[in-house]
């Protein structure tokens, strides 16, 4: 089938472009065999080397290529045939040997003799033959083969392996070839039965072994058929395009193929096209809906330059080559689908939607919290170690928040541990603002980032797209203080110099807040759970959630009371005042939890509730504080120590926020108690004329049955007094 519509296609383009074979005023036949262009017989009809003749033999007009006569040219595989007679060597009865060995030149033209399609042939027995290349008056290739056989056993038709026939290639680029028999083989004995032996180069298609070639005379002075490849040569396609003028693919439509035989190259029309490419206009499109007619009756054809397409009906669809019509699914599935569509669409438009008005939200409380005037600070300058997240990296640092990521909860909020840029980091997520700090927010957090205190958790950056803005510090891997003293299962079990110390640390950063950091900054919450310690127990106060920039003036001094039940400094239910001398009481309670091991509210008896910081001091004006300390520490050689960290606990509570010490009083007293157990000096008369010298002699007040009482109560009772 494929044979017979190639045949139309041919039949057809010979009608259609016949024409444009050669160039006007050029024959384009000899005889029955076509001459296309660059091929041609007068002067002007033809491209140099590409010149044939035509002559009348026996009647018939034949062409030839120089001596040898030409069988046919195909443009499309660069490729002619020519007739080449057969060399051939006989032997008579009597010993005469008579021989004719050819030769083919085709030198100092276009034409090569085709490796891929000719093959050098040997037929006979008892015969070697080789061929070769004279080139510059020596030899090039040589090659040849050799046919034995003694008798006819073995000799079949069709096989041409060695007996009686065999074969062999030639390399590229021959251009002239020549045979010669080899006389020193003896063919006596074989005579009888093979009378002649045969070799010649020739097309390989066209041979077929038989053994009727060995017993008679059947090819002696015969011709058949060499391939040759011809090419415009000397050039490359690349050369020949540079070249311009001199290009021989002057059709449109056409393209330019290099030699694979030797150096040049040679035309052929495009895919879907035929004809001359030598010619201008030579290659044409090729309507295969004529030629061929190759869609199916259930559809159309229609001719594109270059091809051709089989149209159906709406609804169907061309299937395979032929074009066969068949029902177009994806338009039934699209008509039902199309609800589905539309649904998805106005689910997109919703979510898009949405999401503008989640950004809009966040973009309102970036404001609100003052992130604008944030941003602006940090932009005019690039030395600030702060960054402002977005929610997205915080919910990705956090797993969404995830329960499993939750290190700590506090009054103001929840901690959770995550991964922000690489690093561990502590993000709490806090549960609430004061209204009235909003616009502030965002420039509080800015200086209190720029706080660098070795004792003091860095605050790294925040998030302010959110209702409550969310702060990022540095992660501290020890937990808190809070856990290593009231830890039942492990217990707490510091020596009094780690606590002393840790004490130390503790007062010396907030001392740092109240005096060092501008401006000065108050925490608010200062308890032993807001106190970290890193792997080498070093003290870091932390939890700035609470912390509030010192006011300027007293209109700026009222504030909501913050703190934790316990720790809260009474005077502020007075005076609603937070003071630095409220962190200075707080600071006493987690003084009393170092010395006790004891909760700021703690059961004696289960519903016996008590105030540590209350009972202490009924127990200090009583003389029984030994009752009250962690067995732990109590040495009878610390005792007058520890009787001193007693007294500065005591001032740091009293119930005048003026008469207590201030925490860098505070931080110097505990420095020279520190440098006392690390020289192992005990000088308590000279320490406790030092205490009394920094702190005065400020005597409290309790009921006289020295019973455990709550602060805060006691407070509440002289409010109502009118105090």
């Amino acid at each position: 089938m494929k044979h017979f519509q190639l045949l139309l296609i041919t039949m057809y383009i010979s009608t259609a472009i016949g024409s444009l074979n050669t160039l006007p005023g050029c024959n384009d036949t000899c005889g029955a065999v076509s001459i296309p262009y660059p091929f041609g017989f007068s002067p002007g009809c033809y491209l140099p080397g590409f010149n044939l003749s035509c002559s009348n033999v026996n009647g018939i007009y034949q062409p030839f290529l120089s001596e040898y006569e030409l069988v046919s040219i195909d443009l499309s595989s660069a490729r002619a045939r020519i007739k080449n007679i057969i060399s051939s060597i006989c032997h008579s009865p009597t010993g005469k040997i008579t021989s004719h060995a050819g030769s083919v030149s085709l030198m100092y033209t276009p034409y090569r003799f085709s490796n891929t399609q000719n093959k050098v042939s040997l037929i006979g027995c008892e015969t070697f033959a080789f061929v070769g290349i004279w080139q510059d008056s020596t030899w090039g290739f040589t090659g040849g083969c050799v046919s034995e056989c003694p008798d006819l056993v073995g000799i079949e038709n069709g096989t041409c392996s060695g007996i009686g026939c065999c074969q062999t290639t030639i390399p590229k680029g021959m251009n002239y070839y020549e045979v010669e028999f080899d006389s020193r083989y003896n063919n006596s004995m074989v005579y009888k039965f093979n009378p002649c032996s045969y070799v010649v180069l020739m097309e390989d298609a066209g041979f077929v072994f038989d053994t009727s070639y060995i017993t008679t005379t059947a090819l002696l002075h015969k011709k058949v058929p060499l391939v040759l490849d011809w090419a415009i040569r000397n050039k490359t396609c690349k050369d020949a395009i540079r070249a311009g003028t001199s290009f021989a693919c002057v059709s449109g439509n056409s393209e330019c193929v290099d030699s694979t035989n030797d150096s040049g190259y040679w035309c052929k029309c495009s895919s879907g096209y035929q004809g001359n490419p030598y010619l201008i206009g030579g290659c044409q499109d090729i309507n295969e809906c004529v030629a061929m007619n190759p869609c199916a009756k259930s559809s159309e054809c229609r001719n594109t330059p270059g091809g051709y397409e089989c149209l159906c009906p709406f609804g169907r669809y061309a299937r395979g080559h032929d074009g066969a019509c068949e029902l177009q699914v994806s338009v039934i599935i699209g008509i039902c689908i199309s609800p589905l569509a539309m649904l998805l669409l106005g689910l997109g438009i919703y979510i898009l939607r949405e999401r503008r008005k989640l950004n809009k939200v966040k973009q309102k409380y970036f404001k609100q919290h003052g992130g604008w005037l944030l941003f602006e600070e940090m932009k005019s300058s690039k030395d600030y170690g702060f960054t402002i997240f977005s929610e997205e990296d915080i919910k990705k640092a956090t797993n969404n928040y995830d329960n499993t990521q939750i290190i700590g909860h506090g009054g103001h909020g929840t901690v959770y541990k995550g991964i922000l840029k690489g690093n561990v980091v502590a993000i709490k997520k806090c549960k609430f603002i004061d209204e009235s700090q909003k616009k502030e927010f965002g420039k509080e957090m800015l200086i209190l980032s720029e706080i660098n205190h070795k004792n003091i958790v860095k605050l790294l950056g925040c998030c302010l797209e959110v209702e409550v803005p969310i702060l990022v510090y540095e992660f501290i891997s020890n937990g808190t203080l809070f856990q290593k003293i009231h830890d039942k299962k492990h217990g707490f079990s510091f020596s009094l110099e780690n606590r002393l110390r840790i004490a130390l640390e503790s007062a010396e950063a907030l001392a740092y807040l109240h005096s060092s950091a501008s401006p000065p900054i108050l925490h608010g919450d200062v308890k032993s759970s807001n106190i970290l310690l890193d792997d080498n127990y070093t003290a870091k106060v932390s939890d700035f959630g609470a912390s509030i920039l010192a006011p300027n003036n007293e209109a700026q001094f009222v504030t909501l009371v913050q703190g934790t039940c316990g720790y809260l400094d009474p005077e502020c239910l007075l005076t609603c005042q937070l003071t630095d001398k409220s962190d200075v009481f707080s600071f006493g309670v987690v003084l009393l939890e170092l010395l006790t091991s004891k909760l700021p509210i703690y059961f004696d008896n289960p519903g016996d509730e008590k105030v540590l910081s209350s009972c202490f001091l009924a127990a200090m004006k009583e003389d029984r504080v030994q009752e009250f300390l962690d067995y732990k520490i109590i040495e009878a050689a610390q005792m007058d120590l520890i009787m001193q960290v007693a007294e500065l606990a005591k001032e740091c509570l009293n119930l005048k926020g003026e008469e207590r010490p201030s925490m860098k009083e505070v931080a110097d007293i505990l420095g020279r108690l520190m440098q006392k157990i690390s020289q192992k000096i005990w000088v308590v008369n000279g320490l406790d004329e030092e205490v009394q010298s920094l702190l005065g002699d400020q005597p409290l007040s309790y009921n006289q049955n020295s019973r455990c009482f709550s602060i805060e109560r006691e407070v509440a009772q002289e409010m109502q007094n009118g105090r």
